[in-house]
C-alpha cells in the first residue's frame, strides 16, 4: 500500500515540476526583449524608424526594465545580450524595412497601428 500512494505522489510531483518550468517559461517568452544587430544578416526582423506616427506599422514605447516589457504590444526593452527574444536590424530606407515603427513618448501611445504585420514578432 505505501508503495503505490508514494507511485501515485511521485506522479503528481512529476506533472506539477513540469507545469512550473512550463510557467516560467511562457511568462519569458511573451516579453519583448529586443537587441539590436550590425548586420542585416543577423536580424529577424529589419526595421525603419519613420518620421511620422501615421506611416509606422507599429508604434513602440522604450521601457527601461525588461519586465516592463510584456506582449506583443509595443513596449520594448533594448537589451545588450544577443539571445533576446527579437533580433532587429535598422535599415536606411522604408523599402528595405519588414516592419515600420515610430518611437513614442508615452507607454499609453505604444501599440500596433496595422495588424497585418503582428506575425513578425511572435
Amino acid at each position: 500500500k505505501f508503495a503505490l500512494s508514494f507511485f501515485i505522489y511521485l506522479r503528481c510531483m512529476k506533472y506539477i515540476i513540469f507545469f512550473f518550468f512550463f510557467f516560467i517559461i511562457s511568462l519569458d517568452s511573451f516579453s519583448q526583449s529586443v537587441f539590436s544587430t550590425d548586420y542585416n544578416y543577423q536580424a529577424d526582423v529589419k526595421v525603419f524608424v519613420t518620421k511620422y506616427k501615421y506611416n509606422a506599422d507599429l508604434l513602440i514605447f522604450k521601457v527601461k526594465e525588461k519586465y516592463q516589457a510584456s506582449g506583443n504590444n509595443g513596449l520594448w526593452y533594448f537589451s545588450n545580450v544577443i539571445k533576446s527574444d527579437k533580433k532587429i536590424f535598422f535599415v536606411n530606407y522604408a523599402y528595405q524595412a519588414d516592419l515600420k515603427i515610430f518611437f513614442v513618448d508615452y507607454k499609453s501611445k505604444a501599440g500596433w497601428v496595422k495588424n497585418e504585420k503582428k506575425h513578425l514578432l511572435y
